[in-house]
């Protein structure tokens, strides 16, 4: 289990998609930078603790994958499951029928890949 462990976080991970996924993850705390529209649907953005396990998951998805190498589509596979329970909808929101997952989505789409 250590081995594993000690194998996912020496994968490489660029700092191009570093920066990226810590991006993922202050736009849901200021997503209006991205769309004014999107900024009145999110009451909560993910903590710093949701980078780090983005980060993590994204690592290890990787790994499972047989690379040495964390990709784009590794972090965009993950952040959905990652992230939709830490991005909170708003009254409105929820009232529109968003959820987290579908807030999540649409960050997705907003920040741009490295």
């Amino acid at each position: 289990m250590f081995a594993a462990r000690k194998a996912v976080l020496d994968l490489h991970l660029a700092p191009a998609l570093e920066r990226y996924l810590v991006e993922l993850v202050l736009a849901s705390r200021d997503p209006g930078r991205y769309d004014p529209a999107l900024a009145r649907r999110i009451a909560w953005g993910a903590s710093p603790r949701g980078s780090i396990a983005l980060e993590r998951c994204a690592r290890a998805r990787a790994w499972l994958a047989g690379r040495d190498f964390v990709t784009p589509e590794d972090v965009r596979a993950v952040a959905p499951d990652v992230l939709r329970h830490r991005v909170l909808p708003s009254f409105e929101a929820t009232a529109e029928g968003w959820d987290g997952a579908r807030l999540v989505e649409e960050l997705l789409q907003r920040v741009p890949l490295p």
